[in-house]
């Protein structure tokens, strides 16, 4: 796909707030993207999906993690998708709101969604505007521990205006008004069957209970960190889906993701097959399956933890508390800016990504208006700027023993990422040049079910959310719209003992003047002023070394060739046309359309 097409919605949305874009991309109606459906009589079989990191749980608004928001979006829908393009797509609406509809007020404060009448549950019961504002309360009440808590903090209230029309109540106007309820990651949860889930007891619910859905699919089997099983929905509110049921097998390795698709041909479809791309390249050259790639924004990075890890603080590691538990060293930003400029970036990209990554310097790398040239630099590897940096600021080696010392602490990193063949090999890559700067590193490796979608309370330290280490790396996205995102980056979105560790500010970062240009962001409606203020926030995390960006991910999908329907989405669920896959003979596999690699 052409890279940040998604610029036409921002530009859709901008045109919308002034004037009618009646007819156009904002306001589609319909199925789920309003094309091919296919008929369920000449269906059958099961769809298999493969997903090496597997589910942790099946209510994504308790986990943070994209494979659980993956897995829940087969039955789980959200008022609207994001489409390839950027563009969003009714589900469970009739049409995407706007000013030029009447959706979206003058003023900018309310969103008003009408919902698709005789929409049903998996048990048969009907799904009215009264789920909506469950689903808003579910998260925002205390103790939930609702990980997308923070896309409600500027909603005043959620209504029905009748049963099949919800509004929503903003605090003040909203340059992006489509922040709640749109993408797998925010979908609408049924008030019949999670009512008595308010609040501490949500995790334990869900955890008991297979979630009723609207999709396509419901759930009947689920096995934690490993395998979930589904069935047709009788009640779905599209055409019937081509597949009887789906098995979505987690677990195991992206390699492993990978050849069962293009090798093996055990699989349909595996996610996010992050695995060395010579070896993709392979697999996919003589066996049954291609390889898909869509680039957006998701940005492999390494989070510099700005609180102390030691053990020795017992219930205090890693905790803020009140910015009165800084590192011993990862908070003085020369430091993390020398690590920056050790890194050669074109060389992990090449030696480990290939087609499926471009080197990168910022955390916001798409849609391409917001994006920064202020940090460019990071695209030349600089030892010797890097040792010159540390020695102008007095981080030296005072013992000789090869390691700089800043007052007195040793620049000593545990590092932690998921279990991974590329992740392995990036971290070889930067212990080897971290070395050349005085700066030592020991590798910590997770499971990536437990890493992304653990429980931080239980868990302690094998979550990324609760990490134990200095340093630790993953790739996370950005959405559409920034601001969405940048809340990762407030001192009130820390994660700690206080609010169950639910928040983004993995780094646990608190900054006045971010939270300062964030207040402004959310003030700022679409155009030069907002870019400019994105930028500098972006800025801001990278200078003061918060985070260092590695690599733009393009999101790999393994996909067999006798399977149509995929469309690679690089701002949403994998999934999210599933109720559209379907499979072709082999004799028919050349009429069909053909996925390869796209950049």
């Amino acid at each position: 796909m052409k890279p940040f097409a998604a610029l036409s919605l921002l530009l859709a949305i901008a045109t919308s707030m002034g004037s009618s874009v009646s007819g156009g991309a904002m306001a589609q109606t319909g199925t789920i993207n309003g094309s091919e459906s296919t008929d369920s009589s000449s269906g059958g079989s099961t769809l298999t999906l493969h997903y090496w990191q597997a589910p942790s749980l099946l209510v994504p608004y308790l986990s943070d993690g994209d494979k659980d928001a993956e897995a829940a979006s087969l039955s789980l829908e959200p008022l609207a998708n994001y489409g390839p393009d950027g563009q969003l797509v009714p589900r469970l609406a009739t049409v995407i709101p706007t000013r030029a509809n009447g959706g979206i007020s003058a003023d900018g404060r309310t969103v008003t969604w009408n919902l698709k009448k005789g929409v049903r549950w998996s048990d048969g019961t009907t799904m009215t505007a009264e789920d909506v504002i469950f689903t808003w309360k579910y998260c925002t009440a205390h103790d939930s521990g609702c990980q997308q808590r923070h896309a409600f903090n500027n909603v005043a209230a959620v209504k029905a205006v009748d049963p099949h029309q919800v509004r929503i109540e903003f605090i003040q106007p909203q340059a992006y008004p489509y922040s709640v309820f749109t993408g797998a990651a925010m979908p609408i949860l049924s008030q019949h069957q999670f009512g008595d889930c308010l609040g501490v007891v949500a995790r334990a619910c869900a955890e008991e209970r297979l979630p009723l859905g609207t999709g396509p699919y419901s759930v009947t089997e689920f096995t934690v960190n490993q395998d979930v099983t589904y069935v047709r929905n009788p009640f779905f509110h599209g055409p019937q889906p081509y597949f009887d049921d789906v098995l979505l097998k987690g677990g195991g390795t992206a390699l492993d993701g990978a050849q069962a698709v293009l090798e093996e041909g055990t699989a349909d479809y595996g996610w996010n097959v992050q695995a060395e791309y010579q070896v993709l390249r392979e697999l996919e050259a003589e066996g049954p399956g291609r390889l898909a790639v869509a680039f957006g924004s998701l940005v492999e990075r390494i989070y510099i933890n700005q609180t102390n890890p030691n053990q020795t603080l017992a219930e205090q590691r890693s905790e803020y508390n009140n910015g009165q538990n800084p590192h011993p060293f990862l908070t003085f930003p020369p430091i993390v800016q020398a690590m920056s400029m050790a890194i050669d970036r074109k060389m992990i990209t090449d030696q480990l990504y290939g087609f499926a990554g471009r080197p990168e310097c910022n955390v916001i790398a798409a849609p391409p208006d917001y994006v920064s040239t202020a940090n460019d630099t990071c695209l030349i590897q600089n030892i010797t700027g890097a040792n010159a940096l540390l020695d102008a600021h007095g981080v030296v080696d005072h013992d000789g023993d090869g390691i700089r010392d800043y007052r007195d602490v040793p620049l000593h990193i545990t590092f932690q990422t998921s279990a991974n063949a590329v992740r392995e090999a990036t971290y070889n890559l930067l212990q080897d040049w971290w070395q050349q700067i005085g700066i030592s590193t020991d590798l910590v490796q997770h499971d990536a079910s437990v890493f992304f979608g653990g429980d931080p309370v239980l868990q302690k330290g094998q979550t990324y959310v609760r990490f134990f280490a200095d340093a630790q790396m993953f790739a996370n996205s950005i959405a559409i719209d920034p601001e969405q995102s940048l809340f990762r980056g407030l001192c009130s979105a820390i994660p700690e003992s206080e609010n169950r560790w639910t928040g983004g500010n993995i780094s646990r970062a608190c900054n006045e003047n971010y939270d300062a240009r964030f207040e402004q962001l959310r003030k700022t409606p679409i155009g030069p002023e907002r870019q400019h203020l994105v930028k500098q926030l972006n800025d801001l995390v990278i200078q003061q070394g918060y985070e260092i960006p590695l690599v733009n991910r393009g999101i790999t999908s393994a996909v067999a060739k006798s399977l149509r329907g995929f469309k690679a989405n690089p701002w949403d669920s994998q999934l999210w046309n599933v109720a559209q896959w379907f499979r072709v003979e082999p004799s028919d596999r050349d009429q069909g359309e053909s996925l390869g690699i796209k950049q």
